[in-house]
């Protein structure tokens, strides 16, 4: 398994992979948008054997003071190679890349118990929230230490992300 950078070759791929993952295209719909509006902060796929077999995205979020963070998703492994640790790979790199471009702090809105073993943990324990109501979901990780904004509220995604609200 390779895990790399979107190419623009990957695009017909990646909507694959989001159709196949989520019950409508409404992930590969936001993806689409974010790509034409530049905001796609970081966009990895993973490749098997030469086909993409996953994908994860990152973009802008922030919160009222202007603070700008990250915000995961969509993550996304074909069925056929889901169980294989190919999602674990995409969120390392991601992340890691996210730090490497010297932003402080990123939001998940998924399952605690899945996305905890990689360092989120409960916004809401800093004072923050979501569009979405969340609740325990809405998870936060600090990528360099002491740059989660603390009580500061709402975080806001990329109003691409409003078709989800």
């Amino acid at each position: 398994m390779l895990v790399r950078p979107e190419l623009p070759k990957d695009v017909a791929d990646i909507k694959l992979v989001l159709c196949a993952c989520f019950p409508t295209d409404a992930e590969a719909r936001l993806v689409d948008l974010l790509r034409r509006a530049g905001k796609l902060t970081v966009s990895l796929v993973a490749e098997v054997e030469g086909c993409i077999a996953g994908y994860v995205a990152f973009s802008p979020v922030s919160v009222a003071s202007g603070n700008a963070g990250v915000g995961l998703g969509p993550l996304a492994v074909q069925p056929a190679h889901q169980r294989q640790g190919i999602a674990a790979s995409l969120v390392t790199a991601s992340l890691a890349a996210c730090r490497e471009l010297g932003f402080g702090w990123g939001v998940v809105l998924g399952d605690p118990n899945y996305y905890s073993r990689f360092g989120f943990c409960t916004a809401a324990d800093f004072g923050l929230s979501d569009a979405f109501r969340g609740g325990p979901d809405f998870q936060v990780i600090e990528l360099i230490p002491g740059h989660i904004p603390k009580g500061e509220g709402l975080v806001r995604y990329a109003p691409e992300f409003d078709m989800f609200a």
